[in-house]
């Protein structure tokens, strides 16, 4: 049995990276608080995934990858696999996961607050939170030398669809020595 991280820590870690990044360093610049976040994620992902293939034979194709992502990776991060996988077979994946694990304690304010800022600061923290994982899969696919940008969409909660869209110039430089 592997090491494994208590999920209430992790979920406190992210919520103060957050946190930390939007009330402390990047106050007022979400954009900067964005790359962080998800450049966090992207380290954790490069190498957690550099762990998980160790000693598993490189992928033939893009798409046997992302369903490495989809299978065994989520199932080490999230103890169960992606719900729905999609693809247009020309470079961007959709992978759905119905009760995504970091947004299933999220919940909207008070449904008594008639404050409209009251949802819009859910809306952009719960926002926020979702660039780590981004970043996670980013990391992980850029370990498999698969060049790609991910955004997510959690805004039918606790459902969460991360949007995987290849760079296939990138890709092609790759091939080429460039």
């Amino acid at each position: 049995m592997g090491r494994e991280v208590s999920e209430s820590c992790l979920d406190i870690l992210l919520i103060e990276i957050v946190s930390s990044y939007t009330n402390g360093f990047f106050a007022g610049r979400p954009e900067l608080v964005a790359q962080a976040v998800e450049a966090v994620g992207y380290q954790v992902g490069n190498q957690l995934c550099e762990r998980y293939t160790m000693e598993r034979p490189q992928f033939s194709d893009h798409l046997e990858a992302i369903k490495f992502i989809c299978t065994d990776f989520w199932t080490n991060i999230f103890k169960k696999q992606i719900d729905t996988l999609r693809t247009d077979h020309k470079g961007t994946f959709v992978l759905r996961d119905n009760r995504f694990r970091w947004l299933s304690r999220a919940s909207h304010p008070d449904s008594s607050a008639t404050i409209p800022s009251a949802l819009r600061n859910f809306a952009e923290s719960r926002k926020m939170h979702l660039y780590f994982p981004c970043g996670i899969i980013r990391g992980a696919l850029s370990n498999l030398a698969i060049p790609c940008a991910v955004t997510a969409d959690g805004s039918a909660l606790p459902s969460c669809s991360f949007t995987i869209i290849i760079r296939r110039d990138e890709v092609s430089n790759r091939r080429d020595g460039l």
